[in-house]
């Protein structure tokens, strides 16, 4: 199981989303400064105050930090593993836009001079392209399996 670099791969979209729970995705700046993560946007005052909930991204978040978690452990079915990849992989493309939706309608609801990104906006991208290779490494082991067999 942790031998095989898809593990390795997988692991580290886990740990990429986890730490974006703990991330601002971008500041935006208006009359004040106000903190975009995945929780949603809060001020940046001495007391924090949490003006628009995004527990939706959260949850998204988090699922898809367990479910490429979960893949692991599901080396001995790869045709699954690669069907939850691919999903999961729908779920990082859907992030992004339930992002750009989340700042489409709060730059309408206040005024903003500057959307300022973050590091944290990437880790997405990053796991989406470790989510595609992951993919490609299953399919290899399972094309790998299949041409043993049928030798026997």
């Amino acid at each position: 199981m942790l031998q095989r670099i898809q593990t390795v791969y997988l692991l580290l979209i886990s740990l990429l989303f986890i730490a974006l729970l703990f991330m601002p995705l971008a500041i935006i700046t208006g009359d004040q400064a106000y903190r975009f993560d995945v929780t949603g946007l809060s001020t940046m005052l001495p007391e924090v105050e949490l003006l628009f909930p995004t527990w939706g991204l959260f949850a998204l978040t988090a699922i898809i930090a367990l479910l490429a978690f979960v893949t692991i452990f599901l080396f001995k079915n790869r045709i699954l593993q690669i069907r939850i990849s691919i999903f999961n992989a729908l779920l990082m493309v859907g992030f992004y836009a339930l992002v750009f939706y989340y700042v489409y309608n709060i730059k309408g609801d206040m005024e903003v001079a500057t959307i300022s990104i973050k590091f944290g906006l990437s880790f997405p991208l990053i796991a989406l392209i470790l989510d595609w290779l992951a993919i490609r490494n299953i399919g290899a082991d399972e094309a790998l399996v299949r041409s043993l067999n049928r030798l026997r």
